[in-house]
């Protein structure tokens, strides 16, 4: 495998990524949750930071932008709504492409946590850095998007190769467990959160997972068959709306 990925914890439950090309010995991080952590992991390794992918413009995805430019002299990569928080130095949407030396990542629109917030795929790799918008068993809050916008968004990472491997940018599974458990009394998910309940008891991750996954156990995927509604976005509505108001 070309690439190689080294995620770390980071703030509260954040992860921290650092993807190196074995090519060319180029790095990336995805997203600048927390700068020192950041150097302090590339220096364990003796990696220096060349790129940084930024999903969004939330301070715990870019507030480390300059922090990190100014120590390594990273290219800041990101849509267009960081620039109005955060430095940037290169706008990206749908449809573009970012090189990391002989690595290319495609840039998905997957606007509805924030609306600019965009996603990272190496398909060759199978691999994809999907921020806030999908999670192990859940999917972004709507602080800016609707409904509809996040079920297109939702929808394309969907669609992706079911093996596609995906990095989500928080530890918030069990959360979300508990509350798929509420919706979805399927063979599947009861399985799936033996598995995570045993990991997190371990302290292990539950990040990355796969589309293949998601697609089978995730309630926000799977909401038009969870809900009475015939429109999939309006059926997807529902379950976040009752996702908003969980308390467990």
């Amino acid at each position: 495998m070309p690439l190689t990925i080294h995620q770390f914890p980071c703030l509260s439950d954040n992860y921290g990524f650092l993807v190196r090309d074995a090519a060319s010995g180029a790095v990336a991080c995805i997203d600048t949750p927390d700068a020192e952590a950041i150097a302090a992991a590339a220096d364990a390794r003796g990696w220096g930071i060349d790129l940084v992918l930024n999903t969004h413009w939330h301070p715990d995805h870019a507030g480390g932008n300059a922090a990190i430019k100014a120590r390594f002299g990273a290219e800041l990569v990101g849509p267009a709504e960081v620039r109005a928080h955060f430095p940037l130095d290169r706008e990206v949407g749908h449809g573009d492409t970012v090189d990391l030396g002989a690595t290319r990542f495609a840039v998905i629109a997957t606007g509805g946590h924030t609306l600019g917030h965009v996603c990272y795929h190496a398909a060759a790799d199978g691999i994809v850095f999907v921020g806030d918008t999908l999670f192990p068993l859940g999917c972004g809050r709507l602080f800016e998007g609707t409904p509809q916008q996040m079920w297109a968004s939702l929808s394309r990472l969907a669609a992706l190769p079911p093996e596609t491997v995906a990095y989500s940018a928080h530890e918030y599974t069990l959360s979300n467990g508990r509350f798929a458990e509420t919706v979805d009394d399927s063979p599947a998910l009861a399985e799936r959160m033996a598995a995570i309940r045993a990991a997190r008891a371990r302290d292990e991750p539950t990040v990355p997972t796969t589309i293949a996954l998601e697609r089978a156990t995730n309630s926000f995927l799977r909401a038009p068959l969870l809900s009475a509604r015939s429109d999939p976005a309006e059926a997807f509505a529902e379950i976040r709306a009752r996702k908003d108001a969980f308390q467990g």
